[in-house]
C-alpha cells in the first residue's frame, strides 16, 4: 500500500522543491551529530515548529531504521496501531516502511495492531519524514500511531519496544546484525494557553523528561493539567530508551507558536529532545 500525503500544502509545502527548501532553512547542516536512542520532536506546521524540529534533526544521526510514535487525532483505527507493510509518500520522495521491525513489535506485544487506517489522516508522523529523508534517504519507518493507555500498558509497550529492537540489532537473536534503531516520538507540548502559562506548564513536562521519569512525566501532565498530546508516546520512548541504557537527555530547542504568530494569548508549545 502507498500511503498518500495527508497534509501536505497545509502543514509544509506540497511542491517538492519548494519543500526541499523550506527543509533546507530549517536544518543546520554544519553541526557535530550524535547516535541516540531516541527523540522528542514536534509536528504542527513548519512555520510555527519547523525550527525547533530542524534543530532536533540536524544534531541527532538518522540511522536507517526508524521507530515512529505518535498521538491519533483523528479517532480512526485502533488504539496501538502499526502500518506494517508499504510505502508513504512525501513530495521529495517514498519512504519505505521495515516490515521486519513492525512484525517484531506486533510479536512482542498485543497491544499493538496491524491497522493501516489509523494512519490514513493522521499528520503526526508524516510531519517528520521531510526532516528523516533529507538526512538520511534510505531510512525506513515503523509508523505507530497510539490513543491512551494507562502507566502499566505503557511500561508493557515500552518494553516490547525495546525487546524488538534488541532482537532486530543483535546478530544472535535475528537473522543478520541490522543498524541502530531510533525511536522517533512526535508531540507537541501544551496547546492554547497563554505563553505564560504554557511555558511554566511545558518547564514541568520537561523537567521529568530531562531527568528520565516516565512515570514522573506521565503524573505531572495529568496533574498539571499539561495537554501535551503525545504524552503516551513519549512515555513509552523513555521506557523503552531507559530500557536500551539511556542515560543521557538533552533540551535542543523550545519555542512557542506566539514566537511566529504574535498572539502570546492562546499559544502552542514545541520542544525538541534527545535521549541518549
Amino acid at each position: 500500500m502507498l500511503r498518500k500525503p495527508a497534509v501536505a500544502n497545509q502543514f509544509y509545502p506540497g511542491e517538492s522543491a519548494a519543500l526541499k527548501k523550506t527543509v533546507e532553512s530549517l536544518v543546520k547542516e554544519n553541526v557535530s551529530k550524535e547516535d541516540a536512542f531516541a527523540i522528542i520532536a514536534p509536528h504542527a506546521g513548519y512555520i510555527y515548529s519547523g525550527k525547533v524540529a530542524g534543530s532536533l534533526y540536524s544534531r541527532v544521526r538518522i540511522p536507517d531504521n526508524i521507530i515512529l510514535l505518535g498521538p491519533n487525532h483523528t479517532g480512526l483505527g485502533e488504539r496501538a496501531a502499526i502500518m506494517s507493510s508499504g510505502e508513504w509518500e512525501i513530495p521529495f520522495g517514498k519512504v519505505a516502511i521495515n516490515q521486519e521491525l513492525a512484525h517484531l513489535l506486533i510479536e512482542e506485544s498485543h497491544t499493538f495492531s496491524d491497522d493501516s487506517t489509523a494512519h490514513l489522516r493522521e499528520h503526526s508522523l508524516e510531519v517528520q519524514l521531510p526532516f528523516i529523508h533529507h538526512f538520511n534517504p534510505k531510512a525506513s519507518i515503523v509508523p505507530v500511531t497510539i490513543m491512551y493507555l494507562g502507566y502499566k500498558e505503557c511500561e508493557e509497550v515500552g518494553k516490547a519496544v525495546a525487546h524488538a529492537i534488541r532482537k532486530y540489532t543483535c546478530p544472535r537473536m535475528s537473522l543478520s546484525g541490522k543498524d541502530k534503531v531510533l525511536i522517533a516520538v512526535s508531540s507537541d507540548m501544551n496547546h492554547y494557553e497563554s505563553d505564560a502559562a504554557t511555558r511554566k506548564k511545558d518547564k514541568k513536562a520537561i523537567d521529568k523528561i530531562i531527568a528520565l521519569n516516565p512515570k514522573g512525566l506521565m503524573e505531572t501532565v495529568s496533574k498539571e493539567d499539561i495537554s501535551m498530546c503525545g504524552i503516551i508516546p513519549a512515555t513509552i520512548a523513555l521506557i523503552a530508551a531507559k530500557e536500551l541504557g539511556a542515560k543521557k537527555t538533552e533540551l535542543v530547542g523550545y519555542a512557542t507558536s506566539g514566537d511566529t504568530s504574535g498572539d502570546y494569548a492562546h499559544v502552542v508549545g514545541y520542544a525538541g529532545i534527545l535521549i541518549k
